[in-house]
């Protein structure tokens, strides 16, 4: 699944492509997603101009000059390109918006877990009321997340994943996180000290940054928006390795929240 850096690298990738463009023709595949637009919803946007894309958690935010947002999300398996109008479809494109240069933005999902909203100002705010804070923000800090553990039982791994709680901080991303600041993911959080908390939360945004530095971590399906793959799996320390990138010890794998879990026993406590 597209963690924060995968999504990241993806938005970057199509700004610059997309700021400026005028809608002219969205279609979609006419199969269910975990979310799609009504009609009414696609012909409002129709002749709009995108003026700026950002993102959100997991979410790629395209504005537009008609006070509406388009929103779309990755889910499991979803890739997002920009290519000439007349490439010919694929399996699994289900969103295709033509631009008025020619080109053509377009989302495949294999799965169809992925969704696209389009929103107003109030339903954009309302969508991510649920949202903890961005990880790459003074909003998450050890203080922050130090007193939201307190007399909580949960694995630090899965409150470090809750997006809750903060957003973004997938299965890799966690995995090499904890490992970095030496915490066994299923340390209860209230077992987690001061001090390991300010070492786990730079190393979350550490790792975070390593991640979007290297192109995103491509373990099976993530691509970036050129069709390439990321870079970042070739620097993991413990997630997905038989051995620890460090010690060399063997690595462990263990079952957190329906997730597998790596961490090495020699450097993770």
């Amino acid at each position: 699944m597209p963690e924060l850096p995968e999504v990241e690298v993806i938005r970057r990738g199509i700004a610059p492509r997309l700021k400026g463009r005028r809608i002219i023709r969205v279609a979609g595949s006419g199969l269910a997603m975990r979310h799609l637009p009504t009609d009414a919803e696609i012909t409002a946007i129709i002749g709009s101009t995108i003026t700026n894309i950002r993102r959100r958690a997991k979410y790629i935010i395209i504005e537009l000059d008609c006070d509406l947002s388009l929103i779309l999300h990755l889910g499991m398996t979803g890739r997002i390109g920009i290519m000439p109008g007349q490439t010919p479809p694929v399996r699994h494109d289900h969103l295709r918006i033509d631009l008025e240069n020619g080109r053509e933005l377009r989302l495949n999902d294999s799965r169809r877990f992925g969704g696209v909203w389009i929103c107003t100002p109030g339903e954009r705010t309302r969508l991510f009321a649920p949202l903890g804070p961005e990880p790459l923000t003074a909003a998450f800090s050890a203080a922050y997340m130090d007193k939201l553990s307190q007399g909580r039982r949960r694995a630090i791994k899965n409150l470090l994943m809750d997006n809750h709680v903060v957003v973004g901080i997938g299965n890799i991303y966690a995995s090499e996180a904890l490992f970095a600041a030496g915490i066994h993911p299923a340390r209860a959080s209230d077992k987690v000290s001061t001090r390991e908390w300010r070492a786990l939360v730079a190393a979350s945004k550490e790792v975070l940054r390593a991640g979007i530095k290297n192109g995103g971590a491509t373990i099976s399906d993530y691509r970036n928006s050129d069709g390439m793959p990321g870079y970042f799996q070739n620097r993991l320390m413990v997630y997905g390795r038989d051995q620890c990138g460090r010690c060399g010890k063997k690595v462990k794998r263990i079952i957190l929240g329906g997730r597998a879990s790596f961490f090495c026993p020699q450097c993770q406590r």
